[in-house]
């Protein structure tokens, strides 16, 4: 069997609430975090954690900025860059800044939102050219130039499970009118809003059908990115979020399995009180699981055991303490949901530059360590 073989039948087998042969793993990484391991690893410019750490699970982004534009560079100096990208979003990086800052938004009004013409998802250059976009190019780092999704896949695709992905409803809305003028918007006129939801809903579904077409059969599953939530709940309510977004993921989550691929939501904060709702629209696994938020995989194991899959958890404060005895503790604690399936190891969030480089590889080695033995 393929070395991407095993690690695919690993992920799905713990997808699928059955104990694969060792505990899966994947991450996401800061740029800041790959910068420092280049320096303190020794290792060159062509540094891959996920090959470095023989991760399972590699997650790659296509285009899903509404016109395909790319990115344009208003103001690039060593202080301050400033982009326009085709979200119609104005967005500054400076050095200080953890994350983007957003300036302003072309799309503000319901007029303006009634305007709004998406490109076609399945536009070819969303896949098959390397034109910068939005979420590939702004995060916490200004890269442009990256190579395109196919390549992206393809790069990865012999020695690891690769999933692709697509926003849901409020990752996608937030970008394309202010994160604030979203709950604006809800007071003002919610059968307006519904209306551009359903809009947004099939342009998204487009995103899935059209990666999964470029992709060709080299993909395993799809994140559907979602933060619906904050560490002390939902941004909005249950009943708000099943009314709007609800029956568009359902879509979204279709669009999906009908290509025989896995579903794994990506929802920062604590959204439990929409876990039921999760796993009656298709959501196979659960990611990233915050600690900060009161999150328990353990615990969440008990209640969703062979109905929902957990990807994360493993809690980065404990990470960025750099404290052997601590990471220990956190790690092995996690591990018990690992028994039978169902639990994928990885930050509940993101592993940020303040974690030492050794430290994470004390966490693999020590997740490596525990394969075939009981964690009690």
């Amino acid at each position: 069997m393929s070395t991407a073989r095993k690690k695919t039948d690993r992920v799905l087998k713990a997808l699928a609430h059955q104990e694969p042969d060792r505990v899966p793993m994947g991450e996401f990484f800061w740029t800041n975090f790959i910068r420092r391991c280049k320096k303190e690893l020794g290792v060159g410019d062509d540094f891959d954690p996920y090959r470095y750490w023989d991760l399972d699970l590699v997650v790659v982004n296509p285009n899903m900025d509404p016109r395909v534009t790319g990115i344009e560079v208003l103001e690039d100096t060593d202080e301050r860059k400033l982009v326009r990208t085709g979200y119609g979003a104005t967005i500054e990086r400076r050095g200080t800044y953890p994350m983007p800052h957003y300036v302003a938004f072309e799309t503000e009004t319901y007029d303006q939102m009634d305007a709004l013409r998406f490109d076609s998802p399945r536009d070819r250059r969303r896949y098959r050219e390397a034109i910068d976009d939005q979420i590939n190019a702004v995060g916490d780092e200004l890269n442009l130039g990256l190579p395109s999704f196919v390549d992206r896949v393809n790069a990865y695709a012999d020695d690891f499970c690769v999933f692709g992905s697509v926003c849901e409803i409020q990752e996608q809305l937030w970008r394309i009118v202010g994160p604030e003028n979203v709950y604006f918007k809800l007071a003002e006129d919610p059968r307006r809003l519904e209306w551009f939801v359903s809009r947004l809903g099939d342009f998204l579904v487009g995103i899935v059908e059209g990666q999964i077409e470029a992709a060709g059969d080299r993909l395993s599953g799809l994140y559907v990115w979602g933060d619906v939530a904050c560490t002390n709940g939902m941004l909005l309510s249950p009943d708000l979020w099943r009314r709007l977004h609800k029956p568009q993921l359902k879509r979204i989550c279709a669009a999906i399995h009908r290509a025989g691929l896995k579903v794994v939501y990506h929802g920062c904060g604590n959204a439990t009180r929409v876990f039921e709702d999760l796993i009656a629209v298709g959501v196979d696994g659960y990611n990233p699981l915050e600690a900060k938020a009161g999150l328990d995989v353990v615990e969440l194991k008990k209640q969703y055991a062979g109905r929902l899959a957990f990807v994360g958890n493993i809690n980065v404060q404990v990470l960025e303490t750099n404290d052997r005895d601590r990471v220990r503790a956190e790690v092995l604690h996690k591990l018990r949901a690992a028994k039978g399936g169902g639990y994928i190891v990885q930050s509940d969030h993101s592993v940020p530059s303040n974690v030492d480089p050794a430290t994470y590889d004390y966490l693999v080695r020590l997740v490596r360590e525990q394969d075939g033995k009981a964690v009690t």
